[in-house]
């Protein structure tokens, strides 16, 4: 697909111009002046990667600055132990690794498709070229360092919570960022599985705590994916359970609009 992908050349040979409908969305392009916009345009490619490919391995260069047209992409790394970590989810309208394309420093992190999914990409001179000349792309990836740095405190918080209910509620909270994942809107794509590698929980106890959130009116579990109720409780609540009965009866539950692939 891209440079940075090279490594499967099928992959690198998916390469293409965006159509003017993925064009569309990419949230950044509407900050620039027309000139620096075409000039962006004309250096864009997109790829078409299918579930499992990467997109960027730890220690490989940085030849591109990437984002998330269609589909789900999950970033993760090793810890000491050899054991894997989810950093983040990425849905559509998701641009990341701002921080290592300013740098120009290898990747610490793996980003692979959890689904076939359409990823962008932006020529790291290019990505430089419009820091050095465009202010509103400046404030662009300086809003995007920020809330980056809030979204990956927020995962440390969540690796530590005991409690299944409230991981899951936050890391949909964190998929629903509207301004790292503009994309995303109300609506999210995404299946029982994809969201238990995100979370780190098995696809079971994923489903039982979607029916308590939905139980507790902050989500509704929809064919192919979830609507957000009330976004703020996701990201605050404890969603302690009140009882025993309560959790056996949440077990009885199901969430089988989730159980679909996601379109």
């Amino acid at each position: 697909m891209l440079a940075c992908m090279n490594q499967d050349a099928s992959l690198h040979q998916r390469r293409r111009p965006p159509s003017a409908h993925e064009l569309g969305g990419i949230p950044w392009l509407a900050v620039l002046q027309p000139a620096e916009r075409e000039r962006a345009v004309a250096a864009l490619v997109v790829g078409d990667a299918q579930a499992g490919d990467y997109v960027c391995r730890v220690g490989r260069p940085v030849t591109y600055w990437f984002g998330v047209v269609e589909g789900l992409l999950k970033m993760n790394t090793d810890n000491v132990d050899g054991l894997s970590m989810t950093l983040a989810g990425l849905p559509p309208g998701g641009w990341f690794g701002e921080g290592t394309a300013v740098k120009r420093e290898p990747y610490r992190y793996n980003v692979q498709a959890l689904r076939k999914s359409v990823v962008a990409g932006l020529p790291i001179d290019t990505f430089h070229w419009l820091l050095d000349h465009s202010i509103g792309f400046n404030r662009f990836v300086m809003s995007q360092l920020n809330e980056r740095l809030g979204q990956f405190i927020a995962v440390r918080e969540i690796d530590r919570l005991g409690n299944p209910d409230a991981r899951v509620a936050r890391s949909l909270a964190a998929l629903f960022h509207p301004v790292l994942f503009p994309g995303v809107g109300q609506v999210l794509r995404i299946t029982q599985q994809e969201l238990a590698y995100l979370v780190g929980l098995s696809r079971q106890r994923v489903n039982e705590a979607l029916a308590f959130l939905e139980a507790q009116g902050t989500i509704r579990v929809e064919y192919g994916g979830l609507r957000v109720l009330d976004l703020q409780a996701l990201r605050s609540n404890p969603f302690e359970r009140g009882s025993v009965g309560e959790g056996l009866r949440m077990r009885r539950r199901a969430a089988p609009g989730l159980a679909q692939a996601a379109p």
